[in-house]
């Protein structure tokens, strides 16, 4: 069997959330005799397909951006080439050039696509967008959702209810499970422990300028690692208990979460639709404080079983869950333990690859 997945970005270009997904299922699916093939867009694409572990990585040229939206005349001849030769469409949302593409090309093969989220950012332009949407929608085979959660939550998937299953995100990595005890000792010298631990990408919807400001109320160690275009804040606020770790190496990252004594995670739109960071702290074994937000973040982190859940935007609620975890630290080791069991129950990786490779193998039948 082969897949084709298409999405705007892929490797060298990008390694984020979904990225990441996408790779995670393609290589595992490859225990399943499922060859994957990646299509995405690049700015200065290679002629050739780029041995991507297991799997093959195309690129189509990335021509210009309309409301954030790559767009590429190539890529639908890319497209219709590489979709001939595959069994399995398999499409991740959003991306509107993506359902554009679909609708003209006419494959006609069993079709899949992982929602990852609502349109947030550019909601303003769902009236022009939401025809073409719900034609992409109605005409795919299957959809999948990565949380009971977010089916709750977003209209858009309640009206496709019927077509729609679940298949949480799942990550594996050994790194975290056994992170490199020199490293440790050198984050230690650095950045001490015990500190609450942020991570990711500084994006505007990570709420990092309410972590800053229950920083400021509570003088609790935090450490921030990573970088973005809300760095500012961190260079603003100048706090002496806020240590700001720019760059860092997924070793790195490992042995910060080991050190640390909780992962705070104080998103405040739905633009995070579930927080891979999320499941590398419940894998890591630590407590999480993350936000209510409707979305997959509520379904990795549980409210008073895996950490604590706090309204977002919240600064008073967001800095009494910090303290309440500074103070009791039993219950904190308590939270740790449980989300390590639910990482082990819900959230690995080859759970993931094998609903995946049911649900390929269901719709070629």
């Amino acid at each position: 069997m082969r897949v084709l997945h298409f999405f705007k970005t892929y490797i060298p270009d990008s390694f984020a959330g979904v990225e990441r997904v996408i790779w995670s299922i393609a290589e595992g699916v490859a225990r399943h005799d499922i060859q994957s093939d990646v299509l995405s867009l690049s700015r200065s694409p290679e002629t050739a397909a780029m041995v991507a572990g297991s799997h093959f990585a195309y690129k189509a040229k990335l021509d210009f951006y309309v409301a954030s939206t790559g767009l590429s005349i190539s890529a639908l001849s890319r497209f219709k080439e590489l979709a001939g030769k595959a069994d399995i469409i398999h499409y991740h949302f959003p991306w509107p050039f993506m359902d554009l593409v679909h609708l003209v090309s006419r494959i006609g093969k069993p079709s899949v696509v992982t929602y990852h989220s609502d349109i947030v950012k550019q909601r303003l332009l769902m009236p022009f967008y939401a025809p073409l949407m719900r034609a992409f929608l109605e005409r795919v085979d299957v959809i999948v959702a990565t949380s009971p959660n977010y089916v709750a939550s977003s209209p858009v998937l309640q009206r496709y209810a019927a077509k729609t299953t679940v298949i949480p995100i799942g990550l594996d990595d050994p790194a975290i499970l056994a992170p490199d005890p020199a490293l440790v000792e050198q984050w230690r010298a650095r950045v001490g422990s015990g500190f609450f631990l942020f991570c990711g990408a500084l994006r505007y919807y990570k709420g990092l300028q309410f972590l800053i400001e229950a920083a400021r109320q509570n003088r609790l160690p935090v450490v921030v690692a990573g970088n973005g275009d809300m760095a500012w804040a961190l260079r603003d606020a100048s706090l002496p208990n806020i240590v700001h770790v720019p760059d860092f190496s997924d070793a790195d990252k490992a042995a910060l979460l080991h050190l640390s004594l909780a992962f705070v995670f104080p998103s405040h739109v739905r633009s995070e639709a579930f927080g891979l960071a999320l499941v590398e702290a419940a894998m890591g074994g630590r407590p999480m404080i993350s936000c209510e937000l409707g979305t997959g973040t509520s379904f990795v982190n549980r409210n008073g079983e895996t950490g604590i859940v706090v309204p977002p935007a919240d600064v008073p609620a967001l800095d009494r869950a910090m303290r309440a975890l500074w103070t009791d630290r039993e219950a904190a080791r308590r939270m740790g333990d449980a989300a390590r069991v639910h990482y082990q129950e819900h959230l690995r990786a080859d759970a993931m690859v094998d609903s995946y490779a049911t649900l390929y193998r269901n719709l070629v039948r």
